[in-house]
């Protein structure tokens, strides 16, 4: 297995890929670290946050859980609000599928636990199409595994050393930033940009509800605006 990995590193597709990958996991780093303070300072023990963060993998569904398990909310609220979140990576998935179908399914289930919004970005800026023999998952490892250490790192030292790290630092406002620069990575059409819009002003409009519904009201604005602009537009115009 090692010597497997070894040999992984050096081909030119993987090196590609961290190459890519290396920008975004700044980024990646800053959300990790405002992610595990959030979940030190939530009262939840370190044992069972790092359980959590190896698990989900998924900082946005974590931080959306979070608020809501600290306000006794039942148990479904969370599971859909976490569902809801991680919709994207249902999208991400067929997106991925024409690359790497040809694969073992036990390695593409073991690849999809790897699947992020930064290397989704880098990879589909990277390949607009499928072509016959390239070998597409050595660079999906190069810039997702330097995204997941980035990310695990960085969320276990915000987990250990986040209540000794104060407020005032304004982590929450880097980690804000890093998600937005990733969310622009994602908006590359006019209908993107307007679904964004939409969720955006369905979230501050359902701010009142309780127990965060907002964010699920934001979701589903935003799917229905894209099935709608999916199904208006003519047969082979791009969204």
């Amino acid at each position: 297995m090692v010597s497997q990995f070894i040999a992984l590193t050096r081909r030119p597709l993987f090196r590609e890929g961290v190459r890519d990958g290396a920008p975004m996991a700044i980024g990646i780093f800053a959300w990790g670290l405002v992610a595990g303070v959030a979940m030190a300072k939530s009262g939840m023990g370190v044992p069972l946050a790092l359980f959590m963060s190896i698990v989900t993998y998924a900082g946005s569904a974590q931080i959306a859980a979070l608020p809501l398990i600290a306000s006794g909310a039942p148990v479904w609220v969370v599971c859909a609000t976490c569902l809801c979140v991680c919709l994207r990576f249902l999208a991400f998935g067929f997106h991925y599928r024409p690359y790497f179908a040809h694969l073992p399914r036990g390695r593409r289930l073991a690849m999809s636990y790897l699947i992020g919004d930064s290397n989704f970005a880098v990879f589909a800026r990277r390949f607009e199409s499928p072509e016959p023999g390239v070998r597409y998952e050595q660079y999906f490892l190069g810039s997702a595994l330097i995204t997941f250490v980035a990310w695990q790192v960085s969320i276990t030292i915000g987990i250990v050393a986040g209540s000794a790290i104060p407020t005032s630092w304004g982590l929450g406002f880097a980690g804000t930033m890093a998600l937005l620069a990733m969310l622009c990575t994602q908006l590359r059409s006019p209908s993107t940009w307007v679904a964004a819009l939409v969720a955006a002003c369905a979230a501050v409009a359902a701010y009142a509800l309780p127990l965060k519904l907002n964010i699920l009201v934001a979701i589903a604005a935003a799917v229905a605006f894209g099935a709608l602009a999916h199904h208006g537009r003519p047969a082979g115009e791009k969204a």
